[in-house]
């Protein structure tokens, strides 16, 4: 297909793009598959490639798109111009003209159809120009060379630079088509576009040629379908105007006539069901279609795949929607392919797996977690795990493993030690010394270190449950239960360590002068080059090195994802926490004190044997809360090695020319990754270019359509929430106090060092990275989390109050507002002096 100049459009298919760019191909494919489509022909991309190849336009636009940066469009209008200045070859006129009269000479439709559009996360609609009812073979010559030059309009650059498309390397083709004088037209989606819901079809609808509708003129009909091509629902349109063909070519505008009933009948809707279903059948997606109504007849236009649909609404169960909040902090954002099929498959899903089996239980696999289209997550399934018969014998298993493995000594079992050793060798390796296999083993034998820490949670996985249970227990007995969450948040933890090394960290920073000011001052990122390079500030940067040789493995936003940096990777998130650490510390309510003193007074513990027994059974359950703490940040020790092995197969594949960042190769699958081999002499061959250049634009493309749409939408994990008159957020109790400040909206650990001490610091969501945040903040408020996140955690052991899971806080609250946080009752009210509104 590619060597033909004009073909008729029954030539083209689905594989023929690059012939006959997206919309030529689709419309070819539906009339082979016997759709109502409108005749026609393709002039081809081979056309639009000879006119730049066989006159002067074609070096001259390679001037103007080398002129372009990577911040600024080459030029669209200097382009456009050179278009209009160029003659169309004789040869190809006379092509076009003898295609014309085989189509009748009548009207049609010339619209354009670039390489690039109507794709998978690149729908390009309306980015290129469609010119309706053009009549004669001279008007038909000027319109195809009006498409070509409508590729390079501003906006069809503008999205080409969106999709991170290379402008050099689009073509278009034009499909002339019959026109179809339309009585009523226009649009169809085989999923709402709005709700996601699959098991309906929504169709808008106006009198006279779809341009009306496309083009936003006129408020539409719009229907709602369900697969059958039943009306559900009806809203009628405003018909604000009637766009028709007009005698002698190009369309003429009138007034519609507001008011009028539905203009599409029972049978008509039930076609256009039928046609809908037919063809996302046949392409494997959900398709947006544009069709046309004349005579009776009914037309199929255009079909496209959606873009930027939302998946298909989830239904949790009580189980979903109590461990969902878990989940959905660990998932702020979408993890691309490679943190699923590498990190998470087989480090942070193999650990929940093996420990789930380890009592007989099967936890879901990545796919029913994380479902995916086109190679990437669309979707976060809060998982529920399914017990056997296995489960049975689980008391007796962890009954064995409590007696052979204490908690409070998981230090010193030999296998610690032995992961220490491993990850120590990890991170002494070069990978750039590496074939490209051995940077794959490298990052494999990450996966496997972890599974070091994974063989140590399970062994003491009962002193993290059964410690728990037993305390909440005896708490039961003596009427204390609300004691629990308060007395185990005093336990020693590596993250405790952190924060309190943190704190030294800031006290140093106040001592020097001039990197205080540096700090309150400007950006964390222009302080980090003066700590580096300063030789006056020699205190504060040994003190900041060492920290981050200790602590830098701790993640920025979630351990699950290897594609987000860690501290050392992103020393400015440290530099910021430090930042917000300076100054005065507000006053603090020692929580685990205060409960351990009112448990103390209980007339039962005056018996010794007895409280002797009960602040043992605390001890253990603060040795299993510092475990899973512990282990959880030891875990993390393995990300750095992965993400430095990654980071070099990143920088070969941009060498190659694979990716156009290192950075992009987490748009690839490890098993992806695996598969590539290097030569002798260690270059890729280009092969590999040519196999999965394609795959990671498609992906990114993807990745792009899926942005600002959840992977889990938190109305369903606290829709249920009860909500307090006056309230202006509600949420789950989860550190006990109240307190009164202004609140500072912080989204992510770019903006941590934003945060003055006394603030009321409310988030999306929290890991063990922001808890040195809690030092200074007067209360927090999250998004996201419950009772046992990281953030409830430390809000108790540094007595500030915390409302957990408000799912709207960041949305609702805004800097500066003065607000009370009411951690017993989990509300957020307005300050009752106004201060700050």
């Amino acid at each position: 297909m590619t060597e033909k100049t004009t073909a008729p459009l029954a030539d083209f298919g689905s594989a023929d793009i690059d012939a006959a760019g997206g919309k030529g191909a689709a419309l070819g494919e539906l009339i082979r598959q016997g759709f109502p489509v409108p005749p026609g022909f393709i002039i081809t991309t081979r056309a639009y490639r000879s006119l730049l190849a066989d006159t002067s336009l074609g070096a001259a636009l390679g001037g103007l798109l080398r002129a372009g940066t990577a911040e600024r469009d080459p030029d669209g209008a200097a382009i456009r111009v050179l278009f209009a200045g160029t003659d169309m070859p004789q040869d190809l006129r006379t092509e076009i003209g003898v295609a014309y009269a085989r189509l009748g000479r009548g009207a049609v439709a010339v619209r354009s159809s670039a390489t690039a559009e109507d794709l998978p996360g690149a729908a390009f609609a309306g980015q290129q120009d469609t010119f309706l009812n053009v009549v004669g073979e001279d008007a038909v010559v000027r319109a195809v060379a009006d498409c070509w030059a409508s590729l390079w309009t501003d906006r069809a650059i503008a999205y080409r630079r969106r999709q991170e498309i290379d402008p050099r390397e689009v073509a278009i083709a034009v499909v002339v088509q019959k026109m179809v004088p339309a009585d009523i037209a226009g649009v169809m989606f085989t999923a709402n576009p709005v709700t996601g819901m699959r098991s309906e079809i929504v169709v808008e609808a106006s009198p006279g040629l779809g341009e009306a509708v496309v083009s936003g003129r006129v408020t539409p009909e719009h229907y709602v379908l369900d697969l059958s091509g039943k009306c559900r629902s009806f809203a009628p349109g405003g018909r604000e105007v009637v766009i028709s063909a007009a005698v002698g070519g190009g369309t003429q505008e009138v007034p519609g006539t507001p008011g009028a009933g539905p203009g599409l009948g029972t049978e008509q809707l039930a076609e256009l069901a039928r046609l809908a279903l037919r063809s996302q059948e046949h392409f494997g997606r959900p398709q947006d279609m544009e069709w046309a109504v004349a005579g009776g007849r009914l037309f199929v236009l255009q079909s496209r795949p959606m873009t930027a649909l939302p998946p298909q609404p989830q239904r949790l169960n009580p189980f979903q929607r109590r461990v969902g909040p878990f989940f959905a902090e660990m998932f702020q954002e979408r993890p691309y392919p490679l943190d699923v099929s590498g990190w998470m498959n087989h480090g942070i899903l193999a650990m929940l797996h093996r420990m789930a089996g380890s009592v007989g239980v099967v936890f879901p696999t990545a796919e029913q977690v994380l479902p995916e289209e086109d190679g990437v997550v669309v979707q976060l399934v809060p998982p529920v795990p399914h017990p056997t018969l296995r489960s049975l014998a689980a008391p007796v298993s962890l009954a064995r493993r409590a007696r052979q493995y204490k908690t409070a000594r998981w230090t010193q079992d030999p296998r610690f030690p032995a992961f220490l050793d491993r990850i120590e060798r990890l991170t002494a390796k070069d990978p750039g010394a590496l074939r490209w296999a051995g940077v794959v083993a490298m990052a494999e034998e990450s996966f496997a270190a972890m599974g070091g820490i994974t063989d140590l949670r399970i062994s003491y996985l009962s002193g993290i449950f059964l410690p728990m249970l037993k305390m909440r227990a005896m708490l039961l007995l003596l009427g204390k239960m609300e004691l629990g969450s308060a007395l185990i948040a005093g336990a020693e933890t590596r993250t405790s360590q952190a924060n309190r090394a943190l704190e030294q960290l800031a006290e140093t920073a106040g001592a020097d002068a001039e990197l205080a000011r540096a700090l309150s001052e400007e950006d964390p990122v222009n302080v980090l080059d003066l700590v580096e390079k300063d030789p006056s500030h020699a205190a504060f940067r040994e003190a900041f090195t060492a920290f981050l040789l200790e602590y830098g493995n701790r993640e920025t936003v979630s351990v699950v994802l290897s594609s987000t940096p860690t501290w050392f990777d992103a020393p400015e998130v440290v530099l910021g926490l430090v930042k917000a650490m300076l100054g005065a510390r507000p006053p603090r309510t020692d929580q685990t004190g205060t409960a351990m003193s009112e448990l103390a007074r209980h007339p039962a513990l005056r018996f010794g044997p007895l409280r002797r027994r009960v602040f043992a059974a605390v001890a253990a359950a603060q040795a299993g809360m510092a475990f899973r703490e512990d282990t959880h940040f030891y875990a993390t020790k393995v990300i750095p090695p992965l993400r430095r092995a990654y980071r070099e197969l990143g920088r070969r594949l941009t060498a190659a020319g694979v990716i156009d960042d290192a950075h992009d190769v987490y748009h690839l699958r490890f098993e992806e990754l695996a598969s590539i081999t290097d030569t002798d002499d260690g270059v890729l061959p280009a092969s590999v270019r040519e196999h999965f250049r394609p795959l990671v634009l498609a992906r990114a493309a993807k990745r792009r359509e899926l942005e600002g749409i959840p992977l889990l939408d938190t109305a369903l994990l606290f829709g249920h929430i009860r909500r307090v008159a006056g309230a202006l957020v509600s949420g789950t109790p989860a550190s006990r106090g109240r307190a009164e400040g202004p609140v500072r909206v912080i989204r992510g650990p770019a903006e941590f060092g934003r945060l003055r001490s006394g603030e009321i610091l409310v988030c999306p969501y929290t890991n063990p990275s922001w808890t040195p945040l809690f030092q200074r903040a007067a209360a927090v408020v999250v998004d996201t989390g419950g009772l046992g996140s990281h953030a409830a955690i430390v809000a108790r052991e540094y007595g500030i109050p915390a409302v957990m899971g408000t799912g709207t806080g960041t949305s609702i609250l805004t800097d500066g507002q003065h607000v009370v946080v009411d951690g017993n009752t989990g509300v957020v009210m307005p300050s009752p002096s106004g201060a700050g509104a």
